[in-house]
């Protein structure tokens, strides 16, 4: 079982930045997917970014050009690099990882855009 603990959550004002981390508990190399989800208070989980082991990566139409997904594979680590964020930002982030058709969850990590 892969466990992953997110952290860098925080509070930040609308145009500010934040990078989230997602530590693997074991070795990522053999992870086919990783990324991140979010829920928003009284919204649905919704898709933020997920990146692929090639180094391919995918976005929500609605953080595209403001956030930047990664992964380092040496760190067992998942990064989602958050610039330009808005108010709509704010939710509580969800790492997860895909490996042999399991999907695997972290415990989250608040995200609140303010002023």
């Amino acid at each position: 079982q892969v466990q992953l603990v997110e952290s860098g959550g925080g509070l930040v004002r609308p145009g500010g930045s934040l990078r989230l981390s997602c530590a693997a508990s074991e070795s990522i190399d053999g992870i086919y997917a990783m990324g991140w989800f979010r829920r928003a208070p009284g919204k649905q989980r919704e898709l933020v970014a997920t990146i692929i082991s090639t180094g391919s990566a995918n976005y929500a139409d609605s953080v595209k050009g403001r956030f930047t997904i990664s992964r380092d594979n040496a760190k067992n680590t998942v990064y989602l690099q958050m610039n330009s964020l808005k108010p709509e930002d704010t939710a509580v982030y969800y790492c997860h990882a895909d490996r042999s058709l399991i999907r695997y969850w972290g415990q989250g990590t608040q995200v609140t855009v303010s002023s």
